[in-house]
């Protein structure tokens, strides 16, 4: 998936160099399994600090987990990904694409057409 993602990046022109890649919950859960509820509060103010103290132009949410967790949504990746969202950050208002999580591309590749819509928003939104 990491893999992947590097490749995603690099198909829109962005090197490694040129991302910060966070998680929303710092540690993998049991099983790998979904983080709860509890965990991603609990990691919240150190990733809303990370988030101001990298000052993004754009954050492109992974999967349903991350997008819930920024954008403070219920609605599952399918319904939110594609379209423009906003993330406030002190006086900024950062814009958010929510996009599928690689891993799950890597399971269901009929969907990387989605994702690749996603990724060219973001590309004409940075201008690279």
């Amino acid at each position: 998936a990491g893999q992947l993602l590097d490749r995603m990046l690099a198909a829109i022109g962005l090197a490694e160099a040129h991302v910060h890649i966070t998680n929303t919950v710092y540690w993998r859960p049991p099983g790998n399994r979904t983080p709860t509820p509890q965990e991603t509060l609990a990691c919240w103010p150190f990733l809303e600090r990370q988030i101001a103290l990298v000052g993004p132009r754009v954050i492109l949410t992974l999967g349903g987990p991350a997008t819930k967790s920024i954008l403070g949504v219920a609605d599952g990746i399918m319904k939110v990904r594609g379209s423009w969202r906003e993330y406030r950050c002190g006086d900024r208002v950062i814009p958010v694409m929510a996009t599928l999580h690689p891993a799950y591309l890597l399971r269901t590749p009929v969907a990387k057409r989605l994702a690749w819509r996603d990724l060219r928003a973001v590309k004409a939104r940075l201008g690279v």
